[in-house]
C-alpha cells in the first residue's frame, strides 16, 4: 500500500489547530519536529538521553506531518486540509510559512523507517533496554540487557513509568523472590524481575495482544523457565499471602481500585510498585495504600510521573 507524507512547515502557535484538521481529515497521528527540542533540558540521569540531529528538524518555525491513504480521493483531502489551514488565519493564528509539501512513501520503507529513532538506553544503574536489531556491547560484567522489540506493541520499555518501575524492582527484589506483574504489556517488568534473581514471576494482563507480546518478549530474553504469562483481570482469583513483590505499572484509576486485593496477596512485610500515576493522583494512590495496610516506603519522581514502593505491615 502506498501513503502520502502531508507536510506543513508553520508556526508553534498553529500546532495544536492544524494537528485537530490533520485528525479530522483522517489522520491517526502526526509528527511535529520543533527545533526547540534540540536545546530543551533534560534530566539525564543513566545516560538516557541520546544526541538528536539537527538535520531532522527545520532552521525556523514547525514542521507538522501526516499519512495519509494514496486513493481517489487523495487530492480533495490535500485541497480541503490547505483550506481549513488557510482559514485559521481568521481566527488571528500566525501560520507562519505556511508551506505545505506532498511526498509519496511505500508502506513497506515506512514500516521500518521508524526503528533509527530507537538506540539502546541505559535506564537503571544495572539495566539497559536494547532493540533486537541493535548490537550492543555491555559496559560492565554486571550489566543486564532486555532486548525488546518495539514493533511488537507496548513501547520500548524506556517510558518513565517504566524506567521507574525497574529501578524500583531493583530495590525490592531478592533471589528466590515471588513476583507478580499486574498488567505486564510488554513483559518488561516480569523480565526485569526475573534478571534480577526472582524464581516465579507471574506475568498477567486482560488483553490477548499483551499476552502474546509478554510471550515473545520473554522467551527472546531467556526467562521463560522462570515467567509465566497468562490472561487475567488484575488480581482475581489468585491466592492470598503468595507474592514477595507485586508490581503494577497502570493507571491511578486502576491503582486505587484494587488496593486491598494487593494487601490480600502480597505476603506481610512484602511490597507493591505502583507506577503510571500521574503528579495530581499521587496523594490518592498513597492514602489507598494507607487505608489498606501500607506503609509507604519512597515515591519516586520523573518527569510528570510517580512510582510508590509500599510496604505491607
Amino acid at each position: 500500500m502506498k501513503w502520502s507524507e502531508i507536510s506543513i512547515h508553520t508556526t508553534n502557535e498553529a500546532i495544536e489547530p492544524i494537528s485537530n484538521i490533520l485528525h479530522e481529515a483522517g489522520a491517526s497521528g502526526v509528527v511535529i519536529e520543533d527545533p526547540l527540542e534540540l536545546t530543551k533540558e533534560r534530566e539525564d540521569q543513566f545516560g538516557e538521553i541520546y544526541q538528536l540531529n539537527p538535520d531532522d528538524y527545520p532552521e525556523e518555525g514547525v514542521m507538522i506531518k501526516a499519512y495519509l491513504p494514496v486513493n481517489s480521493f487523495l487530492g480533495e483531502t490535500v485541497d480541503a486540509i490547505k483550506e481549513s489551514i488557510n482559514n485559521l488565519i481568521l481566527h488571528d493564528i500566525d501560520l507562519g510559512l505556511n508551506k505545505v509539501t506532498i511526498s509519496e512513501v511505500n508502506e513497506e520503507e515506512w514500516a521500518t523507517a521508524w526503528k533509527k529513532y530507537y538506540n539502546p538506553v541505559k535506564i537503571s544503574e544495572k539495566f539497559t533496554i536494547v532493540p533486537t536489531w541493535e548490537i550492543y556491547e555491555p559496559v560492565s560484567s554486571d550489566e543486564l540487557i532486555i532486548e525488546l522489540d518495539p514493533g511488537m506493541a507496548f513501547g520500548t520499555g524506556t517510558h518513565p513509568t517504566t524506567v521507574m518501575c525497574i529501578q524500583a524492582l531493583e530495590k525490592t527484589v531478592r533471589p528466590g523472590d515471588r513476583v507478580i506483574d499486574v498488567g505486564t504489556g510488554s513483559g518488561v517488568l516480569s523480565i526485569a524481575a526475573a534478571m534480577l534473581g526472582a524464581e516465579d514471576v507471574r506475568a498477567y494482563d486482560l488483553d490477548e495482544v499483551a499476552v502474546a507480546s509478554a510471550k515473545l518478549n520473554i522467551k527472546l530474553n531467556k526467562v521463560n523457565e522462570s515467567v509465566v504469562v497468562s490472561q487475567n483481570n488484575l488480581l482475581d482469583g489468585v491466592e492470598e499471602n503468595s507474592a514477595d513483590v507485586i508490581v503494577a505499572n497502570i493507571l491511578a484509576e486502576v491503582i486505587l481500585r484494587f488496593t486491598n486485593d494487593v494487601a490480600r496477596v502480597v505476603k506481610p512485610g512484602g511490597s507493591f510498585i505502583a507506577s503510571g500515576i500521574i503528579q495530581p493522583k499521587k496523594d490518592l494512590v498513597k492514602d489507598a495504600l494507607i487505608d489498606s495496610g501500607f506503609e509507604i516506603l519512597e515515591t519516586i519522581l520523573m518527569e510528570d510521573w510517580v512510582a510508590i514502593i509500599a510496604k505491607r505491615k
